[in-house]
């Protein structure tokens, strides 16, 4: 017997990808949940016997027993669907920013709106599964990461934990992510002639990603710059990190510090030998690459992160995060 999960905002890109992904999932089957009137609009899916289409409403998913729900929405339509679908029993994974930083204020300080849901925002389980696998399995929400923190965290917290990076001297994190990062709706920013042969850096110092890093990473605001900047191409994440130490020889002791952090996590692969990953080697895949460069005479670091925006940084996490509450191995579907 497979589970039906239902996808709400399967139109937009990360609805899209997980449409995708869960049509081969081998024990689950996606319904496509309609929340929009215009419900004509054309869409990438293809057209075949199913999947099945429902109304987005509670009942619809309590009458049909769908096990679970996917958000692939804004973080206002979020929080204005969860309560209903957690009410009949239905477990949510949010894909947008609104469950996702704990507290009402902090909230509020990002995204400069009030949250209407501050009891379900406190209960939402961090769906980062390297680091948070053992609370996501019982949990009925899980806040997916943002696709920036993705990369970010899982390249910086086994560093900050092993206490190697010298933290008053700052860390700079440079994002570069491709136009799906910022959704489907249309808008003068992402349209081709302003995206195409043009690279621009946008949100500096106010990015509603950064307090993610800094409540996973463990560091302070102070001690962390991050600059996403825009690709002119559709997919994929590249981030350059830097930070100094005294406390390292080699970049061979970094590569050690993340085997043993990620030696058995399947989504996580370490370059050796001073090489770094590029974008074509994750994209289309839900895997986090990692590398490393150092400099002995300077204390120097670099850390290059990659993933697929959609896939690890959204979608493919998301199912990650799925096949955990649904007591499935984590893999599935995704390998």
């Amino acid at each position: 017997m497979k589970h039906l999960v239902g996808i709400v905002g399967f139109r937009g890109y990360s609805g899209m990808e997980l449409h995708r992904i869960l049509e081969r999932h081998p024990h689950i089957d996606p319904v496509l949940l309609e929340h929009r009137a215009d419900v004509g609009e054309q869409s990438n899916l293809r057209r075949k016997a199913g999947p099945l289409r429902l109304p987005c409403t509670a009942e619809a998913a309590k009458e049909h027993g769908l096990a679970a729900v996917l958000l692939a929405t804004p973080a206002d339509v979020s929080i204005g669907l969860a309560r209903a679908f957690l009410d009949v029993g239905v477990k949510v994974v949010d894909l947008s920013g609104a469950f996702r930083l704990q507290s009402p204020e902090n909230y509020h300080r990002w995204y400069r709106e009030e949250h209407m849901e501050p009891a379900l925002l406190a209960e939402a389980a961090y769906g980062l599964p390297e680091f948070c696998r053992s609370r996501i399995p019982g949990a009925r929400l899980v806040a997916n990461p943002g696709c920036y923190p993705t990369a970010a965290n899982l390249a910086l917290k086994p560093l900050v934990a092993a206490g190697v990076i010298d933290r008053p001297a700052g860390i700079v994190c440079d994002a570069k992510s491709g136009v799906s990062g910022a959704g489907r709706k249309p808008s003068l920013k992402t349209s081709f002639c302003e995206v195409t042969e043009n690279f621009s850096a946008y949100s500096i110092l106010e990015h509603r990603h950064v307090p993610e890093v800094l409540m996973y990473s463990g560091i302070e605001e102070a001690e962390f710059s991050f600059t996403a900047q825009l690709l002119p191409l559709d997919r994929g994440i590249l981030e350059t990190i830097y930070f100094r130490s005294a406390k390292l020889e080699s970049a061979a002791q970094l590569i050690d510090i993340y085997e043993a952090q990620y030696g058995e996590e399947p989504f996580v692969r370490l370059y050796e030998g001073g090489r770094v990953p590029d974008l074509r080697s994750v994209q289309h895949t839900n895997y986090c690459d990692i590398g490393v460069k150092f400099d002995g005479t300077t204390g120097r670091a670099v850390v290059v992160a990659a993933i697929d925006n959609l896939v690890k940084g959204a979608a493919g996490q998301a199912i990650q995060n799925l096949n955990l509450i649904l007591k499935r191995p984590e893999t599935e579907g995704l390998l």
